[in-house]
C-alpha cells in the first residue's frame, strides 16, 4: 500500500542567500530615520506644516508664541482672497531691492529652519526666513492705504475688525507709517499686519510693496497653541 507524500518544493536557503535575506545594519539603523524624515519632509513641503508667531505683528488676533497649522493645498487651486491670512518667503529673497545676489540654497535654508541645525551650526539668513501677515488688496484692486493705517479699496473704507492698533498721527496728520496709494498688479497681492503701527509689511519693502503669490507657502488655518485661545482662524 502506497502512502501519499506532501510535495517538497520549498527548499531551505543556502547559507549566503540567508544572511542576504536578513536586514544589514546600516539600513536596521538609518532606514526608519530616513523614512521618517522623507515623510516629514513631504507633508511639510506639500500638505501643511506647524508654525509659530515670533513678533506682534499680528497683534491683538495672534500673540506671540502661539502655534499655527498652515496648509498648503488651497493655493495651488486658487488665488489668495482679502481677509486671508498668509505664509510667505522673506521679502529678502524676492524684493529686488532686498535680495542678494546670490540666493541661499535650499538645503541652507532647510537647515536654518530646523532650529536644532541652526543652533548647533550658528547659521542664518534672512532670506530663508517666512512672514505671516493677512492679505488686505489683490489683483487689480485699486488700494489706498493713509498715515493712520486704515485702507480703503476701489475707494470703499475696508472694515477690519481685527485691526486695533493704529499708527499714532502728530500735530500735523502725519506718522511714521507709510501711506500707499497704487493698484495690485495681477499675480500679486498687498500684505499687512493687523499691528498697523509695528509691522514690517507691504509699505515699507523697498523695491515694490506687492507680494507675488508665487512667493506664498501656505494659509493660516488653525491655532493650535495655546489651548486657552484654540481654534480656526477663519
Amino acid at each position: 500500500m502506497h502512502k501519499n507524500k506532501l510535495p517538497t518544493n520549498t527548499k531551505k536557503p543556502e547559507p549566503h542567500q540567508a544572511s542576504a535575506l536578513k536586514a544589514h545594519p546600516f539600513w536596521d539603523f538609518w532606514g526608519p530615520i530616513i523614512l521618517t524624515f522623507s515623510l516629514y519632509t513631504g507633508i511639510r513641503s506639500y500638505i501643511a506644516e506647524a508654525r509659530f508667531i515670533p513678533s506682534g505683528s499680528m497683534l491683538p488676533g495672534l500673540q506671540i508664541h502661539d502655534r499655527l497649522l498652515i496648509e498648503k493645498l488651497t493655493f495651488r487651486r486658487r488665488s489668495p482672497r482679502r481677509g486671508e491670512i498668509v505664509v510667505f518667503k522673506s521679502p529678502y529673497s524676492f524684493d529686488p531691492l532686498l535680495r542678494s545676489r546670490k540666493a541661499p540654497s535650499r538645503i541652507k535654508c532647510a537647515l536654518v529652519n530646523f532650529p536644532f541645525f541652526a543652533l548647533l551650526l550658528g547659521i542664518s539668513d534672512p532670506a530663508c526666513d517666512a512672514y505671516i501677515k493677512r492679505v488686505i488688496a489683490v489683483g487689480g484692486d485699486k488700494v489706498s492705504i493713509n498715515a493712520k493705517g486704515v485702507v480703503f479699496i476701489n475707494k470703499i473704507l475696508m472694515k477690519e475688525p481685527y485691526v486695533n492698533n493704529y499708527c499714532p498721527l502728530d500735530e500735523n496728520g502725519n506718522s511714521r507709517c507709510r501711506k500707499l496709494n497704487e493698484i495690485v498688479p495681477s499675480g500679486h497681492v498687498l500684505v499687512l499686519g493687523d499691528n498697523r503701527r509695528n509691522s514690517w509689511d507691504s509699505r515699507f519693502w523697498p523695491g515694490s510693496p506687492f507680494l507675488p503669490e508665487s512667493e506664498i507657502l501656505g494659509r493660516a488655518i488653525w491655532r493650535f497653541w495655546p489651548f486657552s485661545r484654540l481654534g480656526s482662524l477663519s
